[in-house]
């Protein structure tokens, strides 16, 4: 019997490559972080181990007792990187901000370190891509010179380390985890060991000394935060740095965050001399006219808990193609799709099918909760119709296959952020609530309802005048 079984060392075990989850069998899919074909053999199966009681590093305390003044927020100089981390730094917290490359995640931090430096709390800023003097130009740039922000290029784990010993930092900034690297574990920089290691010694220093440490991560051509997930589950705030490398607006959300919530968004303006707040951003989203033009709609989008006015543009031309073109930006192509089908079985707008039809949305910024499909299409149907919507209307609702305008949440809020800005006219769904004083609100069932803003005229005459023309 002995001589037919294998010894629980001498069977093989299986890692996950992604998240380094263990198992004595093989599997497809990992069960911790959902990847496809990542678990392969690695050696022997580890070994079962039993841990006796150990000494107590602090005695338990009823909860009443234990001092939350530790876990106080320390702002960050920066309103509104402070909105998105609810109200600051804290103490011993690490942050992990990734994004893809250019989008501005070094310039903001380092802008970060240079403002909550001071003479109480002193600021270690370590660059792992580039050299000291190619960061200096950037902080001449954008002026972030303070006198107690310091600054050390360096690539190895040790050596991060001891200039912590040195500096004695309340604020570290580490540019990037993939890029540091420890000699005592093989592997090269960037793997899953490595970030592993580097994560998990960083992560200790920073509870032993009270130090708040951001993290700059790198993404993956999916947009996933590179190397194993375990990173995302080891640091205590995860923050997504989101922007076209062409816009100029920079959206930071909060994925994770153990000291408030994740449903905030602060918005940055990228431009030459830096990266600065945007604490009314809803500028960059709408063009000022003097009248109103055809194809153009106003809508009122939720990022977060924050209202932001957008404008959605469209247009239509004759097609000189079989297959007339969609082309769409900042909006998600298949909805735009389902609004010209209900456009034309719902609203009998049949001159949209054999015409080019360009959408877009103004200043970078992408659309894609459902909220924003009445908006779509009637800036459609006006494009169509070549006739303007009313001047200073928003429209909000969503849009369903059978033509119906459905509700959608955070009406109110959407109202009161337009009415704020000087808009004066809503389509809404029926039912929206408390709606804010002087300004009319439209309640729309269908699309039929929503399409009596267009003048009467031109709805009547525009499938006739593209009959003609053919």
């Amino acid at each position: 019997m002995a001589a037919r079984t294998k010894s629980a060392k001498d069977r093989p075990s299986y890692r996950c490559t992604e998240c380094g989850w263990t198992t004595a069998k093989w599997l497809g899919r990992c069960p911790e972080c959902q990847a496809w074909g990542t678990v392969e053999e690695f050696g022997g199966a580890p070994a079962v181990r039993t841990t006796a009681a150990g000494r107590v590093s602090t005695a338990a305390l009823p909860i009443a007792q234990v001092d939350s003044r530790q876990a106080t927020a320390r702002s960050t100089g920066v309103g509104e990187l402070d909105r998105v981390l609810g109200g600051g730094l804290v103490p011993g917290a690490v942050v992990l901000v990734a994004g893809e490359p250019g989008v501005g995640k070094s310039t903001l931090l380092l802008d970060v370190a240079a403002k909550a430096a001071s003479d109480e709390h002193r600021t270690l800023y370590v660059t792992a891509e580039e050299s000291a003097s190619q960061v200096r130009l950037r902080a001449d740039r954008i002026r972030a010179i303070n006198d107690h922000l310091y600054l050390a290029a360096e690539t190895d784990l040790s050596a991060v380390l001891g200039h912590l010993d040195a500096v004695k930092p309340s604020l570290l900034v580490l540019d990037s985890v993939q890029t540091v690297a420890s000699p005592e574990i093989d592997g090269a920089p960037g793997g899953m060991a490595q970030v592993r290691e580097v994560a998990g010694a960083l992560i200790r220093a920073s509870k032993e000394r009270g130090m708040s440490t951001l993290l700059v991560g790198h993404v993956t051509k999916d947009g996933a935060i590179a190397g194993p997930r375990l990173l995302e589950h080891l640091v205590d705030v995860v923050l997504s740095f989101e922007g076209d490398r062409h816009a100029r607006l920079r959206l930071v959300r909060g994925v994770k965050n153990r000291y408030g919530a994740t449903d905030e968004v602060g918005c940055f303006e990228l431009h030459d001399e830096g990266i600065t707040g945007l604490a009314d951003p809803s500028g960059l989203f709408l063009t000022r006219r003097d009248e109103p033009v055809p194809g153009t709609c106003l809508t009122v989008t939720l990022e977060g808990k924050r209202p932001l006015v957008a404008e959605v543009q469209a247009l239509t031309v004759d097609s000189q193609i079989p297959s007339p073109r969609r082309t769409t930006s900042g909006l998600e192509t298949s909805r735009v799709s389902m609004m010209l089908a209900v456009l034309e079985q719902r609203g009998r707008i049949t001159s949209l099918g054999k015409r080019d039809i360009y959408s877009a949305t103004v200043g970078g910024v992408k659309l894609s909760e459902p909220a924003a499909d009445l908006a779509v299409a009637l800036a459609l149907a006006s494009a169509a119709s070549d006739t303007p919507l009313p001047k200073n209307l928003v429209a909000i609702g969503e849009v369903g296959l059978a033509g119906e305008v459905r509700r959608v949440t955070g009406v109110q809020r959407r109202l009161a952020e337009a009415h704020r800005l000087g808009f004066t006219h809503a389509l809404v769904p029926t039912d929206p609530g408390k709606v804010p004083a002087g300004m009319k609100v439209t309640e729309v069932a269908n699309m039929g309802d929503a399409l009596r803003v267009l003048p009467r005229r031109s709805r009547a005459q525009a499938p006739q005048e593209e009959s003609a023309r053919r």
